[in-house]
């Protein structure tokens, strides 16, 4: 890993937050992602799964982490189990987890090799009633291939019938939903990175160049500071491509008096950042531009205010929606006829703002959170408003990301990246 170590102590308090949400006399199993095949023998880079990572801090593969709070073993209630490493591993692959990196890692002290599960995990089901199954039950999720996880949770039943089977995602969603002061600071470096990267395209970006090789600028500024690269697929939308919501080709040339939006991140540490700034190529915004790009900027500002703890994720929008029609108006984009004979399960400002203005961002980029429950405290979420207006050849979105405060309005953890359309030109021309 490219990041500095994180304090154990982050992954000792989950864990403690998670067991105490279990049944009396259950243990739940989390195990880590494959690594998933290309072709021959090539394989995708290595991703851990966000929810063994969470409770362990242990990034790499082949690893399993067992909680069981009420086991009758007191070195059993907490247990990794990790691909066995050795000298030829050590050659051929590098250095994997021994037991007592794994303890200074997780603060796990029972390490077994996992060759050594299948016995372990016999005298543990004997001892328990319940085992928590990890799925993803994410709002978002739409998964076709078969995981780790899931072949396990298959196999577990097939040889534990008689056990009751409990989730763990819905203890995951609340508690990951919330950030520790740890958290937050892995992803305020996140941000920071990000920064430095937007920083370096401001004195770039200039009529003729590809969208890759603004990518590509975005990606040597991530790894020289400590980043895997991008926390998601990057988008870089010049002209009408920003109209295109996931727009990821970036093969496109740039041309003079068009914008680019960039929708990019860096992550650090498995936490994610994501970041959305919509520039001018030739450096300065034409009138109509300008006055789109500021009337976003008004929603995003006016919309942040809004999350507070307590705020109902679905109100949220709703009044979001009466911010945009508003600029909208102004703008000459919609009518008062267009307002008045809205569909109420579309309005209006959808013909222009077509997607949600905020979502959780933690360890996943569209993080775990339950949306029907009322914001809390310390839970980080995006604000990206924006129009999108192919008739004129562009679209304009704007995005941080905001850590609600228990009183007052949220703290951005982008605050310093240049977002004010004057700031941009000025760096630009500087």
């Amino acid at each position: 890993m490219k990041y500095q170590p994180i304090d154990s102590q982050l992954f000792i308090k989950n864990r403690k937050n998670f067991a105490s949400k279990m049944k009396s006399n259950s243990l739940a199993v989390f195990n880590s992602n494959d690594i998933y095949p290309i072709s021959a023998d090539s394989t995708m880079p290595f991703q851990q799964h966000r929810d063994i990572f969470y409770l362990s801090g242990v990034d790499q593969e082949e690893s399993v982490l067992v909680i069981f709070p009420d086991c009758p073993k007191a070195n059993h209630r907490e247990i990794l189990f990790l691909k066995e490493t050795n000298d030829h591993i050590a050659v051929w692959e590098g250095e994997k987890l021994t037991k007592e990196a794994a303890l200074k890692t997780s603060g796990i002290k029972t390490v077994y090799w996992l060759k050594d599960m299948e016995k372990i995990m016999f005298e543990l089901m004997t001892q328990c009633d319940t085992v928590y199954i990890n799925t993803n039950e994410h709002y978002r999720a739409n998964v076709e291939t078969e995981t780790r996880e899931d072949r396990f949770t298959k196999w577990l039943k097939e040889r534990y019938p008689a056990h009751q089977v409990a989730k763990s995602n819905p203890i995951l969603q609340r508690l990951r939903s919330v950030k520790d002061p740890i958290e937050i600071d892995l992803m305020q470096k996140a941000c920071n990175i990000t920064e430095k990267g937007i920083r370096r395209l401001l004195n770039f970006i200039k009529p003729g160049i590809w969208e890759y090789e603004i990518e590509a600028e975005l990606m040597h500024e991530f790894l020289r500071n400590r980043s895997k690269g991008f926390a998601y697929t990057p988008i870089v939308a010049s002209g009408n491509n920003a109209n295109v919501l996931h727009y990821i080709q970036n093969n496109q040339q740039c041309q003079a008096g068009e914008l680019i939006l960039l929708d990019v991140g860096a992550e650090y540490a498995n936490y994610s950042s994501d970041l959305t700034r919509t520039i001018p190529v030739s450096g300065k915004y034409s009138e109509r531009q300008k006055a789109v790009y500021n009337a976003v900027n008004r929603v995003k500002n006016e919309a942040t205010k809004m999350l507070v703890p307590g705020t109902l994720w679905a109100d949220y929008h709703v009044e979001v929606g009466k911010l945009m029609t508003s600029e909208l108006l102004g703008l000459g984009l919609l009518d008062k006829a267009d307002v008045q004979n809205e569909n109420p399960d579309w309005p209006a400002y959808k013909k222009y703002f077509m997607h949600g203005t905020s979502h959780h961002i933690g360890l996943d980029t569209h993080d775990y959170g339950i949306l029907t429950e009322p914001m809390q405290a310390n839970m980080v979420f995006t604000v990206e408003p924006g129009i999108y207006i192919p008739d004129e050849g562009f679209g304009i979105r704007l995005e941080d990301d905001v850590v609600i405060q228990e009183n007052g309005e949220p703290f951005n953890l982008m605050g310093s990246i240049p977002i004010e359309a004057d700031e941009i030109e000025d760096i630009m021309n500087s």
